[in-house]
C-alpha cells in the first residue's frame, strides 16, 4: 500500500476523526479540589505573589457576596434583572484579575462583578439591573472612564464587539487588548463565531472566554452541539484554544495571563474555553434549575466549587484564615449597604426620559408621547 493510499484512507476515518477530539483538549490544572498544588511548575509560571492570591480570593468573595445580596433584593422586588454568579466565581474573578484598566471587558449579563472590580460602583450595577440610565454610565466614582461595555443581553454578541475594539487597538499600537466573556450557550450562536473569525484574521488583540458551566437556561450542553470540547471551535476560526479547570484559580489566571501576553505581542487572539457550573438558576425570571437538572448533581457541583479549594490551599500556606474571610465579608456588605442606598435615593425614571434617552431626535408621534407623559409628571 503506498503512501497516499494510507494517507487518503487516514483521511476518510471519519470515525478516528472524532475520537482524535476527545484528546486534543487536555485539560489545564494547577490546583486540585483538596486545595493541593498538581503542577508546580505551572504556580511558578502564574508567578503570583502571596498578595496576589489574597487579592484574588477577595475578589472571588466579593462576587459571592454580590450573588447572595442581588438575589435577596430580587426576591425583595427591589433589583431589576439579575444572573446568579455562584460556582462561577474562578472563571470570572480569577481570569480578570490577569487583565489591567486599559483593557477593554466585553461582558455578558452574568458578567457583573469583572466590571465591578474595574472600578464600576455598585450602585449603578444595580440600577442597570433596574433598566435606570444611569446604569449605562461607565464611570468610576470619581468620574473616570471604566474600560467596559454594558453587559450584554443578546446572547455572543460581546464577542463581535470585543473583535472591533480589538482591531482598533492593534492599529493604535496600544499594549491593551479587549477580553469578552460568554457561556456554553453563548458557543451556539453565530456572533460567537464571527467575532472570533474576524479577530482572528486581523490578528487583534482579542482573548475570548467561554465559561462552560453546562447549561444555556435550560438546555444541556450535550444537546447544545455535537463538539466534544467547546475549544475546538476555536480552531475552526484559527485561534490557539484551550481547555481550563474553571474552578482552578490559579489555572484560570494562569491561562488569562497567557493569552493575554500573546495577544498583545502582535500573534492574534486566543480562545479559553472554562469548565465550571452555575450552581443557582439561569436567573431571578423565574427559572426553576430542578426542571432540567437533578438535586444531586447540583449538591456535587457545591463539592467542588471553587472558594472550597482556594481556601485550602491558602489557609495551609498560612495567608488566610476564617478571621480574616469574616472581617472581609463583613467589609463588603457594608459597602453593599451603602450602593444599595445611594441606589435607592436616585430619582426613579420618567417615561419620557426613558423615550428621550432612546430618540436622539424623536419622530412627531414621540414627541407627541413625551409631551403628553411631562403633562402627566410622568
Amino acid at each position: 500500500m503506498s503512501d497516499l493510499t494510507a494517507t487518503n484512507q487516514q483521511i476518510l476515518d471519519f470515525q478516528a476523526q472524532l475520537e482524535a477530539q476527545d484528546t486534543s483538549f487536555p485539560m489545564l490544572s494547577v490546583l486540585n479540589n483538596d486545595g493541593q498544588i498538581v503542577d508546580e511548575e505551572a504556580l511558578k509560571r502564574a508567578d503570583l505573589s502571596d498578595e496576589d492570591i489574597v487579592n484574588i480570593i477577595k475578589r472571588m468573595l466579593l462576587s459571592r457576596q454580590l450573588d447572595i445580596r442581588s438575589t435577596k433584593l430580587a426576591k425583595q422586588g427591589r433589583f431589576g434583572f439579575f444572573a446568579p454568579t455562584a460556582g462561577q466565581e474562578a472563571s470570572q474573578m480569577a481570569s480578570s484579575y490577569a487583565f489591567n484598566d486599559d483593557d477593554w471587558l466585553m461582558p455578558g449579563y452574568r458578567d457583573i462583578p469583572e466590571i465591578v472590580v474595574k472600578g464600576w460602583p455598585i450602585w449603578k450595577a444595580i440600577l442597570w439591573s433596574r433598566g435606570h440610565v444611569l446604569g449605562n454610565e461607565f464611570t468610576t466614582e470619581e468620574g473616570k472612564p471604566v474600560n467596559a461595555w454594558m453587559p450584554q443581553i443578546i446572547i455572543g454578541a460581546q464577542y463581535v464587539e470585543a473583535a472591533g475594539i480589538a482591531l482598533g487597538l492593534k492599529k493604535r499600537n496600544k499594549d491593551a487588548v479587549a477580553y469578552a466573556y460568554t457561556g456554553d450557550g453563548g458557543t451556539s450562536q453565530g456572533d460567537f463565531y464571527e467575532g472570533m473569525n474576524f479577530a482572528g484574521a486581523y490578528k487583534a488583540n482579542a482573548v475570548f472566554f467561554a465559561q462552560n458551566n453546562g447549561y444555556a437556561i435550560s438546555t444541556p450542553r450535550s444537546l447544545q452541539t455535537a463538539a466534544t470540547h467547546l475549544a475546538a471551535k476555536g480552531w475552526a476560526a484559527g485561534l490557539p484554544s484551550i481547555v481550563v479547570d474553571g474552578n482552578d484559580p490559579i489555572a484560570v489566571y494562569l491561562a488569562a495571563k497567557e493569552a493575554r501576553a500573546w495577544a498583545t505581542s502582535g500573534k492574534g487572539p486566543v480562545f479559553i474555553e472554562t469548565l465550571t457550573d452555575r450552581l443557582e438558576p439561569h436567573s431571578t425570571a423565574g427559572d426553576d434549575p430542578l426542571r432540567y437538572r437533578k438535586q444531586a448533581d447540583i449538591d456535587a457541583w457545591w463539592q467542588k466549587e471553587p472558594l472550597i479549594r482556594m481556601r485550602k490551599f491558602m489557609t495551609e500556606k498560612g495567608i488566610w484564615s476564617e478571621e480574616q474571610e469574616s472581617a472581609y465579608i463583613d467589609e463588603v456588605n457594608a459597602l453593599i449597604d451603602e450602593q444599595i442606598k445611594i441606589a435607592d435615593k436616585v430619582d426613579k425614571q420618567k417615561i419620557s426620559n426613558f423615550i428621550k434617552h432612546t430618540l436622539e431626535v424623536p419622530g412627531q408621534a414621540m414627541t407627541e408621547q413625551i409631551s403628553k407623559f411631562e403633562s402627566e409628571g410622568k
